[in-house]
């Protein structure tokens, strides 16, 4: 069966709905029962539209009348984003990312699972469903909501405990109920300081104040607001949570079974409230806040299949009107906030190799993974449920193997449709990030050869001096070349491979302007700090201004130091390196700074191997499609020693780890020798990197050290190909 993995903690299972249209009853208890309805409808009769921060989408159903019969006599069921009611049985909330904006679909199907809890006894108040601010251990205050014990899939809490949902995240914590306090404490425990430097909080604060919870409760709405810009549409959250929640405050807030939970009475279907890691990958299958009125004992599954249009102002990963720019792989736009979250972790990979969220809309609680061998891509179950066909899911779990939508022919699957240029319309994607604009760097007049002179080079961060390997394959009569490196075994691979015709120089924070006038001048500085605190691969990043991310400053720094004075008349180019999985405000931070936006280049289209990367910098024709020559080894096979066989055709991106060698769901190793799976020898690695055979192999390092110094380095084909124009500026031999 086709490979699954969970991205979040998982929700209980419950009953599917039947495969057709009926009630069915299911005796679970002596005096509880499991009740299961498909409302089906006959036609959309009125679809009515307005704007308010997100879309708001009304959906009025004309339904079968025996549909609804047996269930309290319903005859009519209003869907909102806001709303669910006007029905004798009342479902209080739902938010607009929860359903997904239903217009968005050609089938939809969601689902509100409740169960039933005891009331709590301990008399210490913040029942199911209200909302609050907690403090657990190692981390400042954060909003979230109490659930039952049944929605984590864990015992139920402890004697004065609560179990909470997290907005933001979605996980769950174990919290006393000491350390909680109400939402409405809003100006006691809300931080300017986490709001402004972390994302994961300012979607926390959207979430509880606007998409899930505070604002449905209180019946409160904002004026529409014509920016896309997130922080322009919260500001008026903000400004009326820290007013006291007016005019209705606390009361406002409350869930309205929590009075009855409190006093004993009997208990109600509770909340059930589960959702992605971000506000914008909430789908159908995620509840936000439904609370029953005048109903007990009953768990209810409700699923609505609807059929509506598709729009290409629609993004495809959230369901918000107005898209921001279009969505790269498949036929759809993404708003302003999924497409920061797309440029952020479209790249992101876990230890299995396989793309760390969905590649539709970058999240998932579950996804699952492509058979395809040299397909490292997942779908999450909602996106393949709701936007391909409702079980799509389930079918796709009995393939062997399963291929993704980016691996079958190129056709219509319910509203997922391919792009045929999706590879050019990636390249956009990160090229084109419009979050800021910059004036277009200085073009330089190509030089004639008879006023060609050498070329003068600053490498700050060297590594194993890939700049100067790709220099002199090019032909490049290199005058100097000054390396900044502070890895003893990487200068020992450039001194003895190099012949001491570098120069190498001190830590780059003790280079100072003096040394770049007496070094200089220089043609071409290039450079790429280490990106461990930028990754958001790893969780204990510091980003760009801790850590080694501070790094960059001192490349800022110097590039400024060496670029040439005014009135000095010569060409100058410059370039940064840094990894893709980075924070999106880290991201435009070095773009301001640089006052230039990145291309994103993938080696995968020049090499064996994965690996994605931002080059900043104003060298000619950055942009220019990447295109293989005859001596790139593409295909894995061959790169390998004689009589090895590649089981794959390309590797993943191949870090500093020694797992990241092992491909596929399954965790292979790449290679077939005389039978038997095999690693990657050294001097295989070299070639996929596109280094001569033995490179690293200096100073009897062995084979881990030698890895971890060429994860660090960088593809010598993609920086052929962005040197390459430099031959029209610079005497060659």
């Amino acid at each position: 069966d086709v490979t699954t993995k969970q991205s979040t903690p998982p929700i209980p299972a419950h009953l599917d709905p039947p495969a057709d249209p009926e009630i069915c009853f299911i005796l679970t208890g002596s005096s509880n029962y499991y009740v299961c309805l498909m409302f089906s409808f006959c036609r959309i009769t009125d679809i009515i539209t307005g704007f308010c921060q997100c879309v708001k989408t009304s959906l009025h159903f004309s339904a079968r009348q025996k549909s609804f019969s047996v269930l309290l006599q319903i005859k009519s069921l209003r869907i909102c984003p806001r709303h669910l009611s006007k029905s004798n049985l009342s479902l209080g909330s739902l938010s607009i990312s929860a359903i997904r904006e239903l217009a968005l679909v050609k089938s939809v199907a969601f689902s509100l699972n409740l169960s039933l809890s005891s009331p709590i006894q301990d008399n210490k108040g913040f029942g199911i469903g209200e909302l609050v601010w907690g403090k657990i251990k190692g981390f400042s205050w954060w909003p979230g909501i109490v659930v039952t014990w049944r929605a984590t899939g864990k015992r139920q809490a402890s004697h004065g405990m609560r179990w909470l949902q997290w907005f933001g995240d979605g996980k769950f914590s174990e919290v006393s109920a000491d350390k909680l306090d109400s939402i409405t404490a809003f100006p006691k425990f809300f931080s300017q300081a986490s709001y402004t430097k972390l994302a994961s909080y300012r979607r926390a604060i959207f979430q509880a104040l606007e998409v899930n919870m505070a604002s449905v409760r209180a019946e409160k709405t904002f004026p529409p607001c014509e920016s896309d810009n997130p922080e322009d549409q919260v500001k008026p959250m903000l400004d009326w949570a820290n007013g006291g929640f007016q005019p209705k405050g606390e009361e406002g807030l409350k869930p309205t079974h929590s009075a009855s939970e409190q006093s004993g009475e009997t208990s109600r279907p509770s909340l059930i409230y589960a959702e992605k890691k971000r506000e914008s990958d909430l789908s159908l299958c995620k509840l936000c806040c439904f609370i029953f009125t005048e109903v007990s004992c009953w768990v209810v599954c409700v699923c609505v299949c609807v059929c509506v249009c598709v729009c290409a102002e629609f993004c495809l990963s959230c369901g918000k009107m107005r898209a921001a720019t279009f969505h790269p792989l498949f036929e759809g736009g993404l708003c302003q906030t999924c497409k920061d979250v797309y440029l952020e972790i479209s790249y992101m990979y876990d230890d299995d190799g396989y793309q760390s969220y969905c590649t539709v809309c970058c999240g998932g609680r579950e996804v699952l993974l492509c058979g395809n061998a040299n397909c490292c891509r997942c779908f999450c179950v909602d996106c393949l449920d709701i936007l391909v066909d409702p079980g799509a899911s389930n079918n796709a779990r009995y393939l062997d193997p399963w291929r993704c939508y980016m691996c079958q022919p190129l056709m219509q699957y319910g509203v997922l449709k391919r792009r045929h240029d999706w590879s050019l319309k990636l390249q956009d994607f990160f090229a084109n990030d419009n979050g800021q604009e910059f004036e277009k760097p200085k073009i330089y007049p190509a030089v004639p050869a008879e006023q060609r002179r050498p070329i003068r080079v600053l490498s700050l961060f060297d590594g194993i001096a890939t700049g100067y390997l790709v220099l002199r394959d090019l032909g490049f009569k290199v005058d100097q070349y000054v390396a900044s490196e502070v890895c003893e075994d990487s200068i020992s691979v450039g001194v003895v491979r190099h012949e001491g015709k570098i120069q190498y120089v001190h830590d780059v924070r003790d280079i100072t302007k003096k040394n770049i006038q007496e070094w200089g001048p220089f043609d071409l500085v290039i450079g790429g700090s280490p990106c461990n605190d930028l990754s958001i691969v790893n969780p204990a990043r510091k980003g760009l201004y801790e850590g080694t991310g501070r790094l960059f400053f001192e490349f800022y720094r110097l590039l400024s130091e060496a670029k040439p004075k005014e009135g000095e008349d010569r060409p100058f180019f410059w370039m940064f390196e840094n990894v893709v999985a980075m924070g999106v405000n880290d991201k435009r931070d070095i773009s301001r700074f640089l006052e230039c936006n990145p291309v994103m280049i993938d080696a995968i289209e020049v090499s064996a191997a994965h690996r994605a990367r931002y080059f900043w910098g104003n060298l000619p024709g950055m942009n220019r499609p990447l295109c293989a020559s005859g001596m790139d080894k593409l295909e894995l096979q061959d790169c390998l020693e004689h009589g090895r066989v590649a089981k794959f055709g390309k590797v993943r991106t191949i870090t500093t780890r020694s797992n990241s060698i092992k491909q596929g769901k399954d965790q292979h190793f790449p290679v077939l020798m005389n039978g038997k799976e095999d690693i990657l020898w050294c001097t295989e690695l070299e070639r996929i990197f596109g280094f001569p055979v033995h490179y690293t192999d200096v100073s009897n390092m062995g084979r881990g050290a030698r890895q971890k110094l060429l994860g660090r380095s960088w593809s010598v084909p993609v920086i052929r190909h962005l040197f390459a124009p430099l031959k029209d500026y610079f005497a060659c031999e």
